[in-house]
């Protein structure tokens, strides 16, 4: 299935990677099953981390492998698809993203946008610079940061520069 997104000389082997099936509600409030993919050293808990999500009822709008979106990252994100694992750069750099290690998750983008300066991704993100609370958003302190931060995750939404509100690490990178 990992057509798209891992590819000979990605920083991590395909045997250090596990596929997850998970369970979450989506936007109309109905259970919904989708996956991601995850280095195995942080399988276990990203998997406690979205049931947690799945019992606070904090809904995504997509759970699918970024291969879906032809391990497109901006088609990923302009469909608010929550997605982890992707054989690529960092966002404007030539360095391997943590995604690429399987030790970053990107959760809900469009609610939970990319910013830079005037740079927003996705685009559809400028409607929620404000930062209120609201379905899907995530917020400092929030049931969702603690969520990820109880499993050693990050949350790029503390970041000065740039802030990354969808961005959720092993490495605070």
């Amino acid at each position: 299935r990992m057509h798209a997104s891992w590819r000979p000389g990605c920083p991590v082997p395909l045997a250090d990677l596990r596929h997850l099936r998970l369970r979450y509600v989506d936007f109309e409030g109905r259970v919904r099953d989708g996956e991601l993919v995850v280095h195995a050293d942080v399988a276990t808990g990203v998997v406690q981390v979205f049931e947690r999500l799945y019992d606070l009822e904090f809904p995504l709008r997509s759970l699918r492998l970024v291969d879906d979106f032809g391990a497109d990252d901006e088609a990923s994100m302009a469909a608010d698809n929550t997605s982890a694992f992707n054989c690529r750069a960092v966002t404007g750099g030539t360095a391997w993203s943590e995604h690429s290690y399987g030790r970053a998750i990107d959760v809900n983008p469009v609610e939970n946008p990319y910013v830079s300066g005037t740079y927003v991704a996705p685009p559809a993100g400028r409607a929620f610079l404000d930062r209120v609370a609201g379905p899907g958003v995530i917020l400092a302190d929030d049931e969702v940061v603690r969520a990820f931060a109880a499993h050693g995750w990050s949350w790029g939404g503390y970041w000065t520069r740039p802030v990354d509100h969808q961005h959720f690490s092993t490495t605070n990178r």
